[in-house]
């Protein structure tokens, strides 16, 4: 079973590497925030595997913390592309 666990981490960390390609290239701001959200759900997936080869709980909340941020940081992107800015300033 662990070898099974390193050989997803690695398929998991190629696709990393893909997404961080198309994180910096992407042709459009839309395909970078998709990038960026995706980016964020497989760095979870790589600290979920490491925590399954190191046979330990402790990072289950950085896993947490991690999904949290990645979505706070996606719902922000998507309103800035929506309005062009993040915190209302108009008190209506």
């Amino acid at each position: 079973m662990m070898t099974f666990y390193w050989i997803s981490l690695f398929i998991v960390s190629i696709s990393f590497a893909g997404l961080l390609f198309r994180l910096v290239k992407g042709p459009t701001v839309a395909d970078r925030v998709v990038a960026l959200d995706a980016s964020g759900v497989t760095l979870v997936s790589i600290v979920a595997l490491l925590s399954l080869i190191f046979e330990t709980e402790f990072f289950l909340e950085v896993i947490l913390l991690m999904s949290i941020l990645s979505f706070i940081g996606t719902a922000a992107f998507a309103k800035f592309l929506e309005r062009g800015e993040i915190f209302d300033r108009d008190p209506r």
